[in-house]
This record gives C-alpha cells, sequence and structure tokens, in this order.
C-alpha cells in the first residue's frame, strides 16, 4: 500500500509544482515522486507522464536509451498543459541500477534490453504502474491525457477507475546509439 509522506513547493525550470513524495511497505526504499503543476484543472483532462526513473538517462544524458528526452519532453507538455509528472522508483525495468549496469555488459555482448533482463533472473519487465493508479488516486485526479508510447502504461489506466481521455505521443527522433534499442521496444508493441 502507497502513502503519501510529504509536500512542498518546488519552482523549477518548467514552472512552479508541488512535490509529493510517496513510499510504498518498505520506507528504505526511494519514495515515487509527483510533480504537480500549480495551476493545474483537476475538473478537465490532466495531462500526466508516468516515468520509471532511469538515472544513467535523466540524469547523465545516456544516449543507449531516450528516456531522459522523453522525460525533458514530458516536462515542455506538463508545463505548457498544466499536468502531472509521476516519477516511479523502478530503474532498469524494475530490476535496480546495478541489475541494470549488468544488463548492459550483456547487451554490449548480443543480448538486447529484454533478454539481458531475463538472462539475470527477472522478467523483461518488473514494473508495477499499479503504483502510478494509486497515486493519481491520492491527488484525485479522474481524467487524464497519457504522455506515453507504451502500451502497457494505457492498458494500467484502461483496468483502472481512472478514465484515459487521450493519448499523447512522445517523439524523439533516433540516434545511432539507440536505434537498435528502438527497434526491439517497437518489436514488443510500442507505439513509435
Amino acid at each position: 500500500m502507497l502513502k503519501r509522506q510529504v509536500q512542498a513547493n518546488l519552482p523549477t525550470k518548467w514552472g512552479a509544482y508541488d512535490i509529493y513524495a510517496f513510499s510504498e511497505e518498505h520506507e528504505d526504499q526511494q519514495p515515487h515522486i509527483a510533480l504537480v503543476h500549480k495551476d493545474i484543472n483537476v475538473t478537465n483532462a490532466v495531462p500526466v507522464r508516468i516515468h520509471s526513473e532511469c538515472l544513467t538517462g535523466d540524469l547523465f544524458g545516456s544516449k543507449r536509451c531516450d528516456c531522459g528526452e522523453q522525460f525533458e519532453e514530458s516536462m515542455s507538455i506538463i508545463s505548457a498543459q498544466k499536468g502531472i509528472m509521476i516519477y516511479l522508483r523502478q530503474e532498469g525495468r524494475g530490476i535496480g541500477l546495478i541489475n541494470k549496469l549488468d544488463a548492459y555488459n550483456l547487451q554490449d555482448a548480443g543480448l538486447d534490453t529484454f533478454e539481458a533482463n531475463v538472462h539475470l533472473g527477472f522478467e523483461a519487465d518488473e514494473r508495477d504502474f499499479g503504483i502510478a493508479i494509486e497515486i493519481l488516486t491520492d491527488l484525485g485526479i479522474q481524467t487524464i491525457d497519457l504522455i506515453t508510447n507504451n502500451p502497457d502504461k494505457i492498458a494500467a489506466i484502461d483496468h483502472s477507475d481512472i478514465t484515459l481521455r487521450n493519448r499523447i505521443p512522445i517523439i524523439i527522433p533516433p540516434k545511432s546509439e539507440n536505434e537498435g534499442y528502438l527497434k526491439i521496444k517497437q518489436n514488443v508493441g510500442h507505439l513509435l
């Protein structure tokens, strides 16, 4: 069960937000975050991005993936349309940073991103998007426009009490370093 721990004001380069921290049963885990635009209108469909933590992409600008660019583009949309960024602490599709870096080595040896996770003893994708549903419910959000290319995130919303009005695609041009990664995502159903 998710519990709201704290809320604070957070001025950012994208404007003024409230930041909320939510924790699961294990309080030693890093909290999940909701960044809520100060001028949000919850009576309309709210633009929402459910973003899984990617330290290498979000912070260090890795070109192995498009995560950091998706985060930046989503924040631009959220800023313009007054929405919410949900930042789930599910690094490496839920396998954690150390295992993700091990997966990088396996990818360099020829496995794709999903095969590497399975080779390490995990499911191809261990993430739980139900956490985002709990956060949206706690925030009183009923109708959203979901900023995503991931059909699993769409399915999570479709199987909840949250109404999905629209999908907002994220269009990030591929780079030579992540073309293969994006092809694999497209092959498993991502809407690229």
